[in-house]
């Protein structure tokens, strides 16, 4: 059977080629009856929309690029699915790429440019750039920030509120009882805002009832890798003091490696320490014991970023509206490794 083509379509729905081409592209100038005839002629004649003709006469590529710090980090390649899958209802694929944070590398990403490059826009999880770098881009060019703002950045940007969400775990574990809680994750330089943000939540939440933080368990990781939660783990093991009763940890895979520690030396978790992670990847709802964490809303997060950059393409309305900063919600996710027993997967 002959692939369908524009005139078939608009030859079954009796309108112009340009009214089918309207409804197709999703713009408003038709009516609501009109646009039922052409989307009912559509399915008929099973019509798929030529994309590479209809970018190129756009003067686009159809691709946007994802760019991450690192897609081995489980938060990272879940959020690329969502985005992938946000971006494929708009009719465009995306080109995914890692930085692992060298601030070279994420220079001569954003200062590219689009017209440059092989996509039409980018989303870009920075972990090294400065308001100085940014402001030496081309601001035309599509970008949409992920993660932790730059100040005064004239792009849109995601994100979670860390400082609330850090809290929120700590609370969790003074909640329980616990008395001695590590906080394991922080990043005490330029490049580590997140971490920071975390760790302030962690100090808010003890400050809200009166408490002091020992400082020193609060314990840095270079990066967030289970190995790195696992040497965390075992320093705080090797305290001369003891080792803590919780552990809020900065990502899954930190908490992971320190569960990895604990029950490698005879600890249990969580009746000798509680965990606490953040992320809620695939792997902690599946780990034994299952991971209390906190959730941001990464499918959110993907909505958001795909259509703002989609609204900076012209596609829809507000593509000069000012730079907007958009928060996606988190929750706590109870599970075994604080409270015990059988939980939410």
């Amino acid at each position: 059977m002959a692939t369908a083509r524009l005139r078939d379509v608009a030859d079954r729905a009796g309108v112009s080629i340009r009214t089918v081409s309207n409804v197709v592209n999703g713009y408003a100038q038709v009516t609501e009856e009109t646009r039922r005839r052409v989307e009912k002629a559509v399915a008929e004649l099973g019509y798929r929309p030529n994309l590479l003709a209809r970018n190129l006469k756009r003067g686009r590529t159809g691709l946007l690029a994802l760019v991450v710090p690192e897609l081995d980090v489980p938060y990272f390649s879940e959020l690329a699915r969502a985005v992938i899958a946000e971006a494929r209802e708009r009719g465009y694929t995306v080109v995914v790429d890692q930085t692992d944070g060298e601030p070279d590398r994420e220079r001569e990403l954003i200062m590219r440019g689009a017209s440059a490059a092989l996509f039409d826009g980018v989303i870009l999880s920075p972990l090294s750039l400065s308001q100085a770098d940014l402001a030496r881009r081309d601001a035309g060019d599509p970008l949409v920030l992920l993660g932790e703002r730059i100040a005064e950045s004239p792009y849109d940007h995601v994100a979670i509120d860390n400082v609330a969400a850090a809290s929120a775990a700590t609370e969790h574990l003074l909640d329980l009882g616990r008395t001695r809680i590590a906080a394991v994750g922080d990043q005490p330089y330029d490049t580590g805002e997140t971490a920071q943000l975390r760790t302030r939540g962690y100090r808010e939440a003890h400050a809200a009832r009166g408490l002091a933080v020992d400082e020193s368990l609060i314990l840095p990781t270079h990066r967030f890798h289970r190995s790195d939660g696992a040497a965390a783990m075992a320093a705080l093991l090797d305290r001369p003091d003891g080792p803590p009763d919780a552990v809020f940890c900065y990502n899954d895979l930190l908490a992971l490696g320190a569960i990895r520690t604990l029950l490698t030396r005879g600890l249990r978790v969580p009746e000798d320490v509680a965990v606490v992670g953040f992320d809620d990847i695939e792997a902690g709802r599946y780990n034994t014991p299952t991971l209390t964490t906190i959730s941001p809303d990464k499918a959110l997060i993907a909505h958001l970023a795909v259509d703002r950059l989609v609204n900076r393409l012209g596609d829809r309305p507000g593509a000069d509206d000012a730079p907007a900063e958009l928060w996606a919600p988190h929750r706590l996710v109870v599970r075994e490794s604080t409270v015990g027993g059988v939980s939410e997967a």
